[in-house]
Formats: C-alpha cells, structure tokens, sequence
C-alpha cells in the first residue's frame, strides 16, 4: 500500500477579541505552547493588531513587552525570554530579494520562535506554520483565526482546549 502524496493535518481556532489587551492576551496565552523553530506569519491590514499579539507572545516568553515594537523601520527586532523571540516587518519589503538579504534562512533554522508580520509577502515560508490573520469587525472587535498543520497544530488545538478551561 502506498501513498502518492502525503497530506499534512490541519487545525484551525477563529475567535474575536476586544480591545488591544484581549488581542495581547491571546499571544501570551499561545507562547506556552511555542518551541525552538516555530514560524508564526501574521496578516491583517494595518493597524489590526499584529503587533498586539506580538506583544502577548513576548510576555508570554518573559520578554518585556514594554520593549516590543513594530520593527516597520528596524525591519527584524530580537528579544531574549524563555526563546529567542525574532520579530520580523515585511510590511517596507516590496520584492522577495529584499527578504532574501534580511537573512531569513538564519531565524527560520534558529532555536527561537520566528514571528513575521505581513507574512505574505515573504515567498517559500516553511509548510509547517501558524498561519494568523486578523481582520477588524467594528472599531473595538477583531476576528483572529489560526491555522497550523502538524505538530503545531497539535498543539494549537492544546491550547485552544486549555484556554476554554
């Protein structure tokens, strides 16, 4: 018996949030569940509350998140916590060479969690990732969804089950 091609198993979490602190809290709450190697892309126009969540995932790191800020102009910020917390803004690369100089292969094979904001414009990210997309619903609620595939996903779904406690 074989297969032709093999089909890796997904898990998606779509809920809302209020507020920024709601959004940051959600991060926090993920980041227990985060490993050396992670790659999280975010998208969401602006203003929607990427770096909110970025904020969460790094206190939830033991990162001060009063440090975390948007890297738009520095373009990739690290932060030293439980792991290394890369924080990377695609959001000034309009072309993929641009993110081929930033030397994207480096962070996605170091021991931390990789977290890119305006994720699509970064070609050939790594199958296995939390994918994030936030889109505002009124001027206070926002609709987050997660979807990630193997053992991510795994443990996305652990989170989600923890966090309904």
């Amino acid at each position: 018996f074989e297969f032709s091609s093999v089909r890796m198993l997904t898990f998606s979490w779509e809920l809302e949030t209020v507020e920024e602190e709601e959004t940051e809290a959600l991060g926090e709450r993920m980041a227990p569940f985060l490993e050396p190697g992670d790659v999280l892309a975010l998208t969401g126009e602006l203003g929607a509350g990427k770096t909110c969540l970025v904020r969460g995932l790094a206190r939830g790191l033991q990162v001060d998140a009063a440090t975390v800020a948007s890297p738009s102009f520095t373009l990739l910020n690290e932060y030293e916590g439980r792991l290394p917390l890369y924080h990377l803004d695609c959001y000034r690369l309009s072309d993929p060479e641009a993110v081929e100089e930033l030397g994207l292969e480096d962070y996605l094979a170091a021991a931390g969690v990789l977290a890119i904001e305006w994720a699509e414009r970064v070609p050939d990210l790594p199958e296995e990732r939390l994918d994030i997309t936030i889109e505002w619903l009124d001027e206070k609620r926002r609709r987050i969804r997660l979807t990630a595939g193997g053992g991510l996903g795994e443990r996305l779904r652990e989170c989600k089950m923890q966090n309904a406690k």
